[in-house]
């Protein structure tokens, strides 16, 4: 098949999103399809900003959610006719990644299959962008409705997604969890200390790696908040965080009031590459995610990500990650939002790091078995291929 990928959003970006697109990307590929991706990067940097960008920033400054509203739609409008100029490379489908991609695939007549990430009112609600109750909510969830009803399939990325949409749109969806590339995505611990020489880490260090974007609802406080606790019991411990986000003032707050300054590095956006090297280099990956605003983390491609790189994981039980982790078997599950039991899950992996190691062993073998990208881009072709009969 002839496979379009497209999203309103940039690609590639940090997240998540962008992520599940390259890895799903070269399943397919490995499996004999052609695939392209199509994105709100391929429009013109000046049309972005000036139709898109610009004024969303000044409506929302005269309403909260006006803006985004005005972004999604221009989006849209704007991927729309690009996949129109692009019909001559006929598509047999198009995987659209988002609401508003799936309602500018619609318009061009070519088959549509949708992937849901996320909640997409609730974390404009979470992350601030819009009010909640409010008639910009109301659009979003409009929106949402109008997109899960008219595509051809849907397929949610876990279970709780599956009974959203179902409540909300009252259409069946098909949960296939998220994934990784499992090539890729790999235990690399013999190269622990090159990997430390060259970002500047001492072998001697226990290094705490947060591989997040910096959302309120991935709960990316907490680690800086647990971290005068460990540090009483391992004062050589050094906190690092990789990703970008509204949070980033908060953590910086939180770690200028406790004087962290010489044990928390914020690396900002990490290539996706570069990121592989910061688990080998780690002793413990915290994945601290939380409720915000009623959204609850998918099945984390961080946690995923950390897992099948042979890394310890510590995580909060909270959504998918309760489906991922199995709690003293390949991973420990901590209480959202709760400082203490983070601090203590984390100093237990540090003071006892072979029991680390035996949870990763396990780690890896469960990701090789349930979470593959060559596994998930099998269950999407049927997805697919049901579509277009």
């Amino acid at each position: 098949m002839k496979i379009l990928i497209a999203t309103a959003y940039d690609y590639p970006h940090a997240g998540g999103l962008s992520t599940h697109v390259t890895t799903l990307k070269a399943g397919l590929e490995e499996r004999g399809h052609q695939v392209d991706v199509l994105s709100f990067t391929d429009v013109p940097p000046v049309m972005r900003k000036l139709y898109a960008q610009g004024p969303s920033f000044v409506l929302n400054k005269m309403k909260k959610g006006k803006g985004i509203i005005w972004s999604h739609n221009v989006r849209k409008k704007m991927l729309q006719e690009l996949i129109e100029k692009n019909k001559g490379n006929n598509y047999d489908l198009i995987n659209a990644q988002d609401p508003f991609t799936t309602l500018a695939a619609l318009e061009t007549g070519i088959p549509t299959v949708s992937t849901v990430h996320g909640y997409m009112t609730f974390e404009s609600v979470s992350k601030g962008s819009i009010d909640e109750g409010s008639p910009e909510a109301a659009y979003m969830k409009e929106i949402e409705i109008k997109a899960y009803k008219g595509t051809r399939e849907i397929i949610t990325v876990d279970t709780r997604l599956k009974d959203y949409v179902k409540e909300v749109a009252d259409v069946e969806a098909t949960a296939i969890r998220n994934f990784i590339d499992i090539h890729s995505f790999k235990p690399d611990q013999e190269k622990k200390n090159e990997f430390r020489k060259k970002h500047g880490i001492s072998p001697e260090q226990k290094i705490l790696f947060v591989p997040r974007r910096l959302t309120k609802k991935n709960g990316v406080i907490y680690p800086a908040l647990a971290l005068p606790r460990i540090l009483e019991k391992h004062p050589d411990v050094h906190l690092i965080y990789a990703g970008s986000g509204e949070a980033l003032s908060e953590i910086k707050r939180i770690v200028d009031e406790n004087k962290l300054e010489n044990h928390v590095t914020l690396l900002g956006a990490v290539p996706h590459d570069q990121v592989k090297e910061y688990y080998a280099l780690s002793d413990v990956v915290l994945v601290p995610s939380v409720h915000s605003a009623g959204v609850e983390e998918a099945t984390s491609i961080s946690a995923l990500e950390a897992m099948g790189s042979g890394s310890p994981l510590v995580a909060c039980a909270v959504g998918g990650l309760k489906e991922i982790v199995h709690h003293g078997e390949d991973g420990l599950l901590v209480e959202e939002k709760n400082v203490e039991e983070l601090a203590d899950a984390t100093i237990s992996l540090l003071d006892h790091p072979e029991t680390g190691e035996r949870f990763a062993l396990k780690a890896r073998t469960k990701i090789e078995n349930e979470y593959s990208h060559l596994a998930a881009a099998e269950k999407y072709e049927s997805i697919y291929k049901k579509a277009l009969n």
